[in-house]
């Protein structure tokens, strides 16, 4: 509509003009009408490509790993499977995996900085088997990398892929505006001709002349331009910045939507927690840990989950050759070495074979028991030597998350499909008091429809298929980056870094974008109120003054500039 105004507009203004001779006016009015359309779109590509150069791969060129030496290479030449090198400070061009990792204070790790991608500014430690992402930057130490992903298949293709198609969504405001737009040019352009037909019957010898300067105005300045533009201008915005901010928005309607959000649930696996067993807790019997090597060699050769939490504990340690392991079905492992028995398991497989526990390692389990987490003694055959505890870690900002969430008056539930003890100790340790343990994939849904139907707006955070059903069903739906490929194609947002800090700054990108709409809208619909009477004549019988085509043409042009520029101001938002 606005750019058919402006067509009909260059010929009319010209027809009118020349009835006066007027031709500077002429060439007036069409140079601002031009102009307009010059900044808006200008405008508008700026903002796309904020993002879009933001997460740019500034490289062309990488240095392919060969028998015969590293050769230097065009990017198009790479190929899946090749191996190439990525110096500190260098962009990794393609997504991959590390084959070797070395620096000076670290060894054999190497630290990327990620922050383009997850909105981290700590760098992430990488060793050999990490996977690395395109755009990212070795900040520390050097990495030679298998490529998994190249092209438009990187990450980071898909994520600026994603926020394009989010930026050209239709938000429900949106659709708002478009009938109202649809309504709003009809009834601009019957204005325009009744205020011909006034000027002609009312305004005399100059009657016609004035009346087609009056429609011509009308016209230029009731462009719609800047009713069209307040709300995608604004959307475009908010969805590059959340992307900055390693939230990736999938369409404009959860943008607008987050900010209603007054009911959110958590899943806890991978989402309040990390999602990885680790040994939070280990005491040796009487401080002496002489024996560790023993069970590091025992643990890595057994297939248990947990055996890995241990291994990992204990990564910088050395170990020993042991032999002869025997696996004891729902109770550990039995190991022989140096003439001697030693055993790994639970508390059953120690009293089965008469081994004395101390008091002091008995009190420490039963306190981790109570605590929810996994308990794993180590003996040889007469005593306990250790005990250690094993938990799905909370990760570091969740509790500040949720409380966060909480001060913004959201009600915060977790469900999961551990047991209840679990679930128990870990919503207290976060503070959450509604919370439901041993929760299937379809109660999960369900819960989420039921909050619904007492009118709350749900938002569903979740990383696991398990999730999915539910994420499916909420008014908003956000997966964590980390979490299965299902989950992240059925959520309208996703976290990149899986950490629960950005689901508050989300919400708060939402209600900014919103705020700035609406100001938008305001500014849109006062600028025509105000400018058609006065570009219709209607102050002229009052003191004679009529609006110029050439102010007009200006003032339509600073209207859609102004919508423009309010939204850019997004981009500056902090948290």
């Amino acid at each position: 509509n606005g750019k058919l105004t402006v067509d009909v507009l260059d010929g009319a203004s010209v027809v009118a003009c020349l009835c006066q001779r007027k031709f500077k006016t002429a060439a007036t009015v069409m140079f601002m009408l031009r102009i307009s359309g010059l900044l808006e779109e200008y405008t508008q590509a700026r903002t796309k490509a904020v993002l879009t150069d933001s997460l740019a791969i500034k490289t062309d060129r990488v240095w392919l790993v060969t028998d015969d030496g590293d050769v230097l290479i065009p990017i198009e030449d790479l190929r899946v499977g090749d191996k190439i090198r990525v110096q500190t400070g260098k962009v990794i061009p393609v997504d991959g995996v590390v084959t070797m990792a070395e620096s000076f204070m670290n060894g054999n790790a190497a630290y990327v900085d990620e922050s383009m991608i997850t909105g981290e500014p700590t760098p992430s430690e990488k060793i050999q088997g990490s996977n690395v992402i395109a755009g990212t930057i070795p900040s520390q130490g050097k990495i030679r990398m298998k490529a998994m992903q190249i092209g438009e298949n990187t990450a980071i293709a898909h994520i600026i892929k994603m926020v394009e198609q989010a930026q050209g969504s239709k938000a429900p405001v949106q659709k708002l505006v478009d009938k109202i737009a649809s309504v709003f040019v009809p009834i601009v352009i019957g204005i325009a001709l009744l205020s011909l037909i006034a000027w002609i019957i009312w305004g005399g010898e100059n009657g016609f002349t004035q009346g087609l300067l009056a429609l011509v105005t009308v016209l230029v300045i009731a462009c719609p331009c800047a009713l069209g533009l307040a709300t995608p201008t604004a959307i475009m915005v908010g969805v590059g910045k959340g992307a900055e901010e390693g939230i990736l928005i999938k369409d404009a309607e959860s943008l607008e939507l987050a900010k209603k959000i007054n009911a959110i649930i958590l899943d806890k696996t991978g989402t309040i927690t990390k999602g990885k067993p680790t040994v939070t807790d280990v005491i040796w019997a009487e401080g002496n840990d002489s024996s560790k090597q023993i069970l590091i060699a025992i643990e890595k050769q057994s297939e248990h989950p947990l055996a890995e939490a241990v291994v990992s504990f204990y990564k910088d340690e050395n170990s020993v050759n042991v032999n002869h392991i025997e696996s004891i079905t729902g109770k550990g492992v039995k190991a022989h070495y140096n003439g001697e028995y030693y055993f790994v398991g639970n508390k059953k497989l120690l009293f089965e074979n008469g081994i004395s526990i101390s008091e002091k390692l008995d009190h420490e389990a039963s306190k981790w028991l109570l605590e929810a987490k996994t308990v794993i003694w180590f003996a040889d055959s007469k005593n306990a030597l250790s005990v250690l505890a094993i938990a799905d870690e909370i990760k570091e900002t969740s509790i500040e998350a949720i409380q966060e969430l909480q001060k913004m008056n959201i009600e915060v539930y977790m469900l999961t499909g551990d047991n209840a003890n679990t679930a128990k100790a870990v919503a207290e340790k976060v503070g959450i008091t509604n919370f439901k343990g041993e929760v299937l994939p379809k109660d999960k849904a369900d819960f989420v429809k039921e909050l619904q139907a007492k009118g709350k707006i749900v938002a569903m955070v979740g990383d696991g298929i398990n999730d999915s059903t539910a994420l499916a069903q909420a008014n908003v739906s956000i997966a964590m980056g980390k979490g299965s490929d299902i989950a992240i194609d059925v959520a309208k947002m996703t976290i990149i870094s899986s950490d629960l800090s950005k689901i508050p700054l989300a919400i708060k990108i939402s209600a900014k974008t919103v705020n700035t709409i609406k100001q938008n809208l305001f500014w849109a619909f006062i600028y025509n109120i105000i400018g058609i009477p006065l570009a219709a004549g209607i102050l002229y019988p009052i003191n004679g003054f009529l609006l110029n085509p050439m102010i007009a043409g200006a003032a339509m042009a600073l209207s859609s500039v102004s919508v423009v520029a309010n939204s850019l101001r997004l981009k500056y938002f902090k948290n």
